[in-house]
């Protein structure tokens, strides 16, 4: 019967995804003529195409489309797929379509920032990036070689700033919707930067700084070893960047330290010089960036330009997308008694058994991290066990756990303890992980000596109803000084912010919705998304 329903939607699939000019057979029965019509149904049809009864409606791109009595439910889904997978035109089709699947709740003020992203589009729509300059050229060794790389080889633009769009600078607090308006802008993109032509980007900013570090340090020595001396590097790594993507989407833009702070303006105009275009989410206002940070005012023309090239855009409002109420599911474990440890066994045992990858349990496999090696207790193909002290009880870093996140979807972390004053570094190094486990939208089990958002809370500390800072983080999460305990780890505004950043990350990742998406390492091609709404 499928075949046959599949037949009869072709008309529908055809409003989708037109195909060659031509009446529809079905246009008698109130269907609009396919091919010489507009791609959007032109009103309400609620006839059967057969027997002129009252059909089966669906929503055809926000219109009522009525189905043939006899299609069957798999019919009907495949027409579901089809209308998911072209809402993908533009971000505000996309925006409209999730919230009439019920995926995304109604929000003009969420709305109003969909108009933001669809702008940028609009001007990407029509955007040529044109070529980049060839790579610097291999030059040998010797006295003719460096005496004819003196002057040759350096990077030029190849755009006017006022020929690049402008970009777009979100910036919001916890559960204001970043992830989610970036996910929907980046899989919206229009086609020409798509991975056969321009190419787009997405990465989480602290992952990219690292990356530019490495082809800095890596171009540097291809420099000297070509007989070039202490070239700077940074236009080459520019050109090797755009060539990758002339959109760039930045989760988390933050500057902590004076390495990125004096990189980050040179880099964004030479960026910008190649015709990349940028979108940005951020914690902070461009403003509050780097505040109090080692020689500030070097930084402070970076702010400018920011403030200068981009669009910025407030986020918060007084909803927060992380509160809105959704289904749990079971991944956090406590006590640590017996009880807990067989559980967190049967479960490792089970996702392990049926791991794609490999379901050969290995112990104690070794991960090159950055020169060094972590062990792995145990691990499958896609799926490793760990204790808290294998991963944080010692001097690990954001790369670290980047690196383990990125190999494996599924992680088991046990014995986490309650931690105080005398465990702060290992309690942020558990911050940097999770915040490496929520970017590589990782499958999270853990076991903890207490519920898992009472892990920083110290006895000794007083109530943490009594900070002011903290209340407000409370507050805005949504929690109760007695659901997350007292705690004198965190006291400057960055820390009150990692702290926040993480409860409230914890809380979505123990979420069903979190458990049906997560386990997947990056990605998937545009082009390749499909749905099953």
């Amino acid at each position: 019967m499928l075949r046959g329903a599949a037949t009869r939607i072709k008309p529908l699939i055809s409003e989708v995804m037109p195909s060659t000019p031509g009446p529809s057979r079905h246009s008698r029965a109130g269907l609009p003529i396919v091919g010489s019509q507009p791609r959007h149904a032109r009103g309400t049809i609620a006839r059967c195409i057969h027997c002129s009864g009252r059909a089966r409606q669906v929503q055809v791109q926000g219109k009522s489309v009525a189905l043939a009595h006899d299609i069957e439910p798999s019919g009907l889904e495949v027409l579901k797929k089809i209308t998911a997978r072209a809402s993908y035109r533009d971000p505000i089709t996309r925006y409209r379509h999730l919230v009439d699947v019920k995926t995304l709740r109604p929000d003009p003020h969420q709305e109003s920032i969909i108009q933001k992203l669809q702008r940028l589009w609009t001007d990407l729509k029509t955007y040529d990036p044109g070529p980049l300059p060839p790579e610097t050229p291999e030059i040998k060794s010797g006295l003719f070689g460096r005496f004819f790389a003196g002057g040759s080889g350096q990077q030029t633009s190849t755009k006017s700033f006022d020929d690049v769009p402008k970009g777009l600078y979100l910036h919001g607090s916890v559960g204001t919707g970043k992830t989610m308006l970036m996910d929907l802008f980046y899989t919206t993109l229009p086609p020409q930067f798509g991975p056969t032509k321009y190419g787009a980007t997405r990465i989480h900013f602290h992952s990219f700084m690292l990356d530019v570090q490495r082809r800095q340090h890596e171009v540097t020595k291809r420099y000297e070893a070509m007989g070039m001396g202490k070239k700077d590097a940074l236009p080459e790594v520019a050109r090797s960047l755009a060539a990758e993507g002339r959109v760039l989407c930045f989760d988390e833009f933050q500057v902590t330290d004076i390495v990125t702070a004096m990189l980050l303006r040179g880099l964004l105009e030479r960026l910008m010089g190649y015709g990349v275009v940028c979108v940005m989410t951020s914690n902070r206002h461009p403003d509050e960036l780097y505040l109090n940070g080692i020689q500030r005012t070097s930084f402070l023309p970076a702010i400018e330009l920011l403030k200068q090239r981009f669009e910025i855009v407030d986020l918060d409002s007084e909803t927060d997308y992380r509160k809105i109420p959704r289904a749990l599911s079971h991944t956090y474990y406590q006590p640590l008694d017996t009880g807990t440890a067989v559980e967190m066994t049967k479960l490792f045992e089970s996702l392990t058994s049926a791991d794609p990858i490999s379901s050969e349990v290995v112990s104690d496999k070794k991960l090159p991290l950055w020169g060094r090696k972590l062990n792995i207790p145990e691990s499958s193909g896609s799926v490793a066990r760990f204790t808290f002290q294998d991963l944080c009880g010692k001097p690990l870093s954001a790369a670290d756990y980047l690196e383990v996140t990125n190999k494996f979807g599924t992680l088991f972390v046990e014995g986490v303890p309650r931690m105080g004053l005398s465990e702060r570094d290992m309690a942020r190094r558990f911050i940097t992980f999770i915040d490496a486990c929520y970017e590589n939208k990782v499958k999270l089990f853990i076991s903890s000596e207490v519920p898992i958002f009472q892990v920083f809370s110290d006895e000794k500390a007083g109530s943490s109803a009594d900070d002011s800072h903290m209340r407000s983080i409370m507050d805005d999460l949504g929690l109760s000084a007695d659901e997350i305990g007292s705690s004198s780890l965190f006291s400057g505004d960055e820390e009150l912010f990692a702290f926040a950043r993480c409860v409230s990350r914890l809380s979505q990742m123990g979420t069903q919705e979190w458990s049906g998406q997560s386990g997947i390492h990056r990605d998937p091609p545009r082009s390749e998304i499909s749905e099953t709404e």
